[in-house]
């Protein structure tokens, strides 16, 4: 059987070269196994071998520069003018690695589920939060064992462990409240923390990044981070005086743990991954400033702690820069209702908790240093119902918040929610039956739609010729009406296409009901998506609201027309790539729709090139969204058949904002020059995103313009001005506070190497399009060349051999490695050009934890670990069975070992025998066993924490799907692929010369 690590590519356990020190081999002594031990195993990425280095530069932009940055400078923050490194090409070698993991947690089953309770060792009731916000800094001991021992098998009290939620909070103040977002209570019962567990049914997380915790979930560590807090809670703010601009005195006498100083050498303290999982770094700042402190899943920093001078940050070679989730779903979120926001005169900064109360009438500001009145309104607080407390305002105690916005933030009336339909119609999607799906998934949420009243809603249909339906009040049954000229589209009766929901519903199901059906005897093969969009546009100026348009294949005619830049069935290999769009027509009909507040989400459905690199802009420039989905068909591949039901209908009933625009500050001295994410630049730092969904992240490169040096700390704030679907004009800001260091080793200290990798893929994107991808991939093995270089040439005191790191930069090499597997940068190796772009659309739209769970997978070992049929190696035990739950994100893989335990494969699989296992198995049954319900129950649980819908792969040894699995194996070798061993050999050996 296949053990991850062991045995792969024909290289075995053996081929591990000898170190002194611990190596991340999966070696556990048979005394141990009880407990639970998991394995992780990861294959490389893959390197240009024959270019030049280069460095993540933005050396060209241009009318095709792929989510390109606008007006924007150069975007390399950590490296010397100038500056580029020329490498010789990386050696070859052929190891494999593995990697213990410590213990995750399932969810809880059902409410009073026996068999539920029975592996929810470690559930806790707590108070609801947001998920992820223990956080650790400086203070490894407390969050993983040290260097190279063996992870604990007990119940953790960390952020892996869902909890029980407690009763919701509220404030009867009228112009205050706190609107939960969170679903019902779940029930469950629970055991002490530090309780050994010994069910067979633990789930052993091997990734660094475990899963989103269920909606009303929470950690319940005591050294939880910053809270979303609200009024009547007892963290309180800082007396006047104790604002950004005066913590010298604070800050005073505050250090870090030694244990954040020590050297690693990666070449010899191989077990790396943390227990438990990776969190944002804890800034060093006073407790008072850090318990309101803007919580890292929806506005985090590359460096938490920030350099004085670009210098140092040159010096440093790390990217810095902003990564945020705005419109996150939030369970607790404080609204403001009030008459008056408070915002600086000068920089327009909205008031926070990182401003100065110099006395009860006046506040510093904590962006440009301004001193501004506080209005009479602000005196009065609604909390606590007294005067003269301006500084325990809601606004002030919380870092995230949301103002009602009154009539001078509208430049019209709220617009109401407006939702086209686009659908492709010709032969092709007609083949493929997707319309069925869509329009049933329509039919059964169109209740759920997020609206009010004024809701509208219309469809268009479209082949060689464009199709509207006259849905006006009073008529019996829809109407069509067709339009075939093409060249000059116009809208005939524009004021019956896009009619109010409630008023129409029965013609709008009638619609959808009969829509599938209706072009089932088509025989015409052209595609006039161009014409199609640009009658959608100019239906949808005078309101603006969200096209959602559905297309099979590549555009025929008219307008937008494409030719194939892919033969078919060939698969492009990374020389003749084309990342470019082929036509400006999309982006500049998507700049267009940007102005009339319209974004346009595309769903792709193709098995042939339909180049995503030119229809994709059509998304990107409007704020929209793309979904992909290779070769549906309704018959040959039902498994794109749920994903896309599943999808979909997460899509249309999510929270959605209309006509929003997003501006980000930074405290003066710093200054923001990249932007990422799916948006236009309105002007230099305002956003504008026609739709704004709680899916979308975004990512913003900063330099240090002028020195620091007079400042304790820094502040960001972002403002997402919207209109919700109830017609209300609402303002979310977030503020972070991070403080500001002299040293580069308090520079390497705060390093969030999350943040890194996900600000670096970005750049990587962009370089990708605007140079090569060869160039992207060197720029990113650079990065870690060129930081570790720096920190062991300017920090190191005493030269060590082998490789050394900061232990906030132990997993760069690894993440660095996993990103280059990604789609999106592998070369040798033939992948579809549509799939390359959709992954890059990924990496430029979502938020940074979707983004990490894609490039770097969680593992769980999901069977009864026993020693029956193991290897015995050096007085090691090391089992050869075993199941594995590999979740990728966007998909997963259940590997079952050909001597899997045949209690898994009879009470789980639900079949008798290990070849018994269908090879092209993607469901799991529904067995009356208490092993099949807490898997079903796992997986589930895993699934609702994203977007999107991965579809599961259940595949033994000789499965088709046995290579994607194994690519996902990041330090492990492959045949185009280096392992992570040799990475590091490659790394030192540049770091060194």
């Amino acid at each position: 059987c296949m053990t991850p690590g062991l045995v792969i590519q024909g290289h075995s356990f053996n081929d591990f070269p000898p170190s002194p020190g611990p190596v991340q081999n999966p070696m556990v002594n048979s005394s141990r196994l009880p407990g639970g031990q998991g394995y992780n195993s990861f294959v490389p990425g893959m390197y240009s071998q024959q270019a030049p280095a280069k460095n993540l530069v933005n050396t060209s932009s241009g009318p095709y520069n792929y989510g390109a940055p606008q007006n924007a400078s150069p975007f390399s923050n950590y490296q010397g003018p100038g500056q580029t490194l020329n490498r010789p090409p990386i050696g070859s070698a052929s190891l494999a690695t593995a990697q213990q993991g410590p213990v995750a947690q399932m969810p809880p089953l059902s409410q009073n589920s026996a068999a539920a309770s029975s592996s929810a060792g470690s559930f806790h009731s707590g108070v609801n939060l947001p998920a992820h916000s223990n956080w650790q800094y400086g203070q490894a001991p407390s969050i993983q064992p040290a260097m190279g021992s063996q992870p604990n098998h007990f119940a953790h009290a960390g952020a892996t462990q869902p909890l029980l939620p407690s009763s919701g909070n509220s404030n009867p103040s009228s112009s205050y409240h706190v609107s939960s977002a969170g679903g019902p209570p779940v029930q469950n019962s629970y055991t002490k923390p530090g309780k050994k567990r010994n069910s067979p049914n633990i789930f052993l997380h091997v990734g660094s990044a475990y899963p989103t915790l269920p909606p009303g979930y929470q950690n319940a560590s005591p050294s939880a981070g910053p809270r979303m807090q609200y009024p009547g809670g007892s963290p309180q703010f800082p007396q006047p005086g104790l604002g950004a601009n005066s913590l010298a005195a604070s800050m005073g006498g505050l250090s870090l743990q030694p244990e954040g100083l020590r050297p690693i050498n990666l070449l010899q303290d191989r077990n790396i991954l943390p227990a438990t999982p990776l969190q944002a770094p804890i800034p060093n700042l006073h407790e008072d400033i850090q318990k309101v402190n803007c919580n890292p899943e929806l506005f985090r920093c590359t460096l938490t702690n920030i350099p004085q001078t670009q210098a140092l940050l040159n010096k440093a070679k790390l990217p810095l820069g902003l990564l945020l989730h705005p419109f996150k779903d939030l369970s607790q979120l404080p609204v403001v209702t009030s008459s008056t926001i408070v915002r600086c005169r000068s920089c327009r900064t909205y008031i926070n908790p990182f401003v100065s109360f110099l006395d009860q009438r006046r506040w510093k500001c904590n962006l440009c240093y301004r001193v501004n009145d506080v209005p009479e309104e602000f005196m009065y607080n609604p909390v606590t119902r007294v005067y003269g407390e301006p500084h325990k305002r809601p606004e002030v105690q919380n870092a995230t918040i949301e103002f009602m916005a009154p009539s001078e933030y509208m430049l019209r009336p709220p617009q109401p929610p407006v939702y086209l339909f686009v659908f492709d119609v010709s032969h092709n999607a007609i083949e493929t039956g997707y319309l069925n799906t869509v329009c049933k998934t329509v039919l059964d949420n169109l209740d759920l739609l997020p609206g009010n009243t004024r809701t509208k809603i219309g469809f268009i249909t479209f082949d060689s010729t464009i199709h509207f339906y006259s849905l006006q009040e009073g008529l019996s049954q829809p109407q069509m009406l067709i339009v075939s000229d093409i060249e000059e589209v116009f809208i005939p009766m524009p004021e019956n296409l896009l009619v109010n929901l409630n008023e129409s519903k029965e013609l709008i199901q009638d619609l959808l009901k009969t829509l599938p059906q209706m072009f089932t005897n088509s025989l015409e093969t052209q595609s006039a998506l161009g014409p199609a969009l640009q009658a959608a546009f100019k239906l949808m100026s005078p309101t603006g609201g969200r096209i959602s348009v559905f297309q099979t294949q590549l555009p025929t005619v008219g307008v937008g027309a494409l030719k194939p830049r892919e033969e078919p069935n060939q698969k492009a290999a990374a020389k003749d790539i084309h990342l470019t769009p082929s036509t400006d027509f999309y982006k500049k009909l998507a700049l267009d729709c940007s102005g009339q507040q319209v974004a346009v989400d595309l769903f792709l459905l193709s098995g042939q090139y339909s180049d995503l690199a030119s229809l994709g802009c059509i998304s990107r420039y409007s704020a929209g969204s793309v979904y992909y989905y290779q070769s549906y068909h309704q018959q040959h591949n039902p498994l794109l058949v749920e994903k896309l039901q599943k999808e979909l209908k997460r899509y249309l009933t999510r929270k959605i904002g209309f006509e929003a625009v997003m501006r980000i500050r930074c405290t003066k001295g710093l200054s923001i020059h990249t932007f990422h994410g799916n948006f236009f630049v309105r002007s230099t730092d305002l956003l504008s995103l026609p739709n704004v969904n709680p899916d979308a992240g975004y990512a913003v490169q900063m330099s240090v313009e002028e020195n620091l040096t007079d400042m304790q700390v820094v502040c960001f704030q972002s403002a997402l001005l919207y209109t919700s679907s109830k017609g209300e004009r609402r303002i979310r800001v977030h503020t972070l506070c991070l403080p500001v260091v002299s040293q580069l080793s308090d520079v390497y200290l705060g390093a969030d190497v999350q943040a890194i990798i996900g600000l670096l893929a970005n750049m990587a994107v962009d370089r990708s399009v605007t140079a090569s991808l060869s160039d992207a991939r060197d720029a990113l093995v650079n990065a870690v060349i060129d930081s570790l270089s720096a920190y062991r040439s300017s920090v190191l005191t005493i030269q060590q051999p082998g490789l050394m790191a900061p232990i906030s930069l132990r997993l760069f090499p690894l993440y660095v490695l996993a990103l280059l597997k990604q789609k999106a940068f592998q070369t040798g190796t033939n992948i579809r050009l549509d799939d390359r772009i959709f992954t890059m659309c990924q990496v430029k739209n979502q938020p940074l934890v979707y983004l990490m769970l894609m490039m770097h997978p969680n593992l769980y070992r999901i069977d009864n670990l026993t020693d029956e049929g193991a290897l015995n190696v050096n007085d090691k035990t090391i089992p050869q069975d075993g199941a594995y739950l590999m979740d990728a994100g966007s998909v997963m893989f259940l590997w079952v070992g050909k001597n899997c335990g045949q209690n898994f494969i009879s009470r789980v699989l639900g079949v008798q025998h290990y070849a018994s296992i269908p090879h092209n198995m993607t469901q799991l049954p529904e067995l009356d066993t208490a092993e099949s319900s807490r898997m079903l129950a796992f997986i589930s649980w895993l699934r609702e924490q994203r977007p999107f819908f991965p579809i599961l792969y259940i595949l033994r040894d000789e499965s088709p799907w046995k290579p994607s699995f194994l690519q996902n194996m990041i330090e492990d070798r492959t045949e185009s692929a280096l392992s992570y061993y040799e990475f590091l050999l490659h790394i030192q050996q540049q770091v060194n010369k």
